[in-house]
């Protein structure tokens, strides 16, 4: 049965999307893991799989070749998957410690989400972190007001994204059926492909997330015209991954949701 009403529930990513504004928390624990193997990795290695399961992360980094390069000219070898399990084993003390740093909201987001829940739609939320990692995240936001109604971590799921898994957990955690009545959004490209995957409205968010990676005093203080073409770019960056809306902050998702319900009432599916 085709459906037309409202939508239903709305799943956010965490980092870059609903807090941690230019998404830093996780990049700072991949350089440092890199580093204290005395491999030093660009910014934009560390960025290019945001999103995904940390330890995938960690492995798409070693793929990358001129990362593979540099670590075998400074280690030997090319680096393995011991390697990989190691540096992941790493890597969560040292996100568990930045995290509570990270966890303010973006700006307008509580409001945002105030005027869903009036609506009443559901706010689920999924992240790349595994279960450790998101609890101490959970806590750290919610002394700033942001809880959502469900958080689903990566390491609870067959995969992460693109994968739809984490959705699907959201949606079922929320008590939603009709996946055409949800939305997901989020910062990078495999959040787009998480909702694609999903059967979901994907909206893909250009400004305040790892497209950009910059935190809010350093965003703000870009020149105008340097910063409109940087959300521009992350903007065509989003809609090629097949966004079906991309915004420059979570904080309009109400204007996100009047115009996906007249797509809904036109007939339209994600």
């Amino acid at each position: 049965m085709a459906y037309h009403g409202p939508i239903k529930a709305v799943v956010l990513d965490w980092a870059g999307t609903a807090v941690d504004f230019g998404c830093l928390a996780p990049v700072g624990a991949f350089l440092e893991v890199f580093r204290a193997r005395g491999v030093t990795v660009e910014l934009a290695w560390a960025r290019e799989p945001m999103g995904t399961h940390k330890r995938d992360h960690l492995a798409r980094m070693c793929a990358m070749p001129d990362l593979a390069a540099r670590w075998q000219s400074v280690r030997g070898q090319p680096p393995t998957e011991a390697d990989i399990d190691a540096m992941y084993h790493d890597l969560e003390p040292l996100a568990l410690e930045a995290l509570p740093r990270y966890a303010a909201p973006v700006p307008g987001l509580l409001d945002a989400l105030a005027a869903l829940r009036a609506r009443g739609v559901k706010i689920g939320s999924t992240t790349g972190y595994n279960r450790a990692m998101l609890d101490r995240l959970v806590d750290a936001a919610a002394t700033h007001g942001y809880r959502p109604d469900c958080h689903v971590a990566a390491s609870e799921v067959p995969a992460g994204r693109p994968g739809p898994y984490m959705a699907w957990t959201a949606v079922m955690r929320l008590g939603v059926v009709e996946v055409q009545s949800c939305v997901k959004i989020g910062d990078t490209v495999v959040d787009v492909e998480e909702g694609l995957n999903a059967g979901m409205w994907s909206v893909g968010v250009a400004a305040t997330g790892n497209e950009i990676g910059l935190d809010l005093a350093a965003f703000e203080a870009l020149e105008p015209a340097d910063r409109a073409a940087r959300v521009d770019a992350a903007r065509r960056r989003l809609l090629a991954a097949g966004a079906h809306l991309v915004v420059d902050s979570a904080a309009e998702l109400p204007a996100v949701l009047d115009a996906l319900e007249a797509r809904l009432r036109a007939g339209e599916r994600p």
